[in-house]
């Protein structure tokens, strides 16, 4: 049984302790090391992750070989590459783990079977991807509207605690900014 998810669960939809055992025996555990990958570009995805400890970067390399960073993953969040869990194709995204990882997953089918069967987790998912899509969005207009400065201000105030976790290096670059820009921006705050 994993506390964390059931907490996870009751935040949105409070389930019964029966309830939660069946949803829980369809979730696997997993560990995995800092510098290894959850997932390769090219795989097929099957699975949904939800991060009990540690940190994930989901990225992809552009055709210069260029790493572009999409998100980040902590705990209490979810990671996959949702476009290939979704849609049944290859994997665009690469997620790595950026510290010692602790994860319970799912498979699309069981997502699938439980979502048909309780009502409480097709609400609950229906909502967690509905923040996503949500925080995506609002992702991509910073990164359209805002200067390097304003998009560090924000990650900043958003993300307090994935400052000391991450490198300027990988900040820089999920900002899409240089490194010495970062230490520039950040120098003067």
């Amino acid at each position: 049984m994993s506390p964390e998810l059931r907490k996870h669960f009751d935040e949105i939809v409070p389930l019964t302790d029966e309830e939660f055992e069946y949803v829980n025996s369809f979730f696997k555990h997993k560990k995995l090391k800092k510098h290894q990958f959850l997932i390769q570009e090219n795989e097929q995805v099957t699975h949904i992750y939800f991060v009990i400890k540690g940190l994930l970067k989901a990225s992809f390399i552009d055709q210069e070989g260029k790493e572009h960073i999409a998100q980040f993953a902590m705990e209490d969040w979810w990671v996959s590459d949702f476009n290939s869990f979704y849609n049944n194709m290859p994997s665009v995204m690469t997620i790595d783990c950026l510290e010692d990882v602790e994860l319970v997953y799912i498979s699309k089918e069981n997502l699938e079977k439980i979502c048909a069967e309780n009502h409480k987790i097709e609400h609950f998912f229906r909502l967690k991807n509905s923040f996503g899509y949500v925080a995506l969005q609002q992702r991509i207009l910073s990164l359209l509207t805002t200067n390097a400065k304003e998009r560090f201000e924000q990650f900043s105030l958003q993300y307090p605690q994935l400052l000391q976790r991450i490198s300027k290096t990988i900040i820089a670059s999920y900002l899409g900014i240089s490194r010495e820009t970062l230490s520039r921006i950040s120098n003067k705050l």
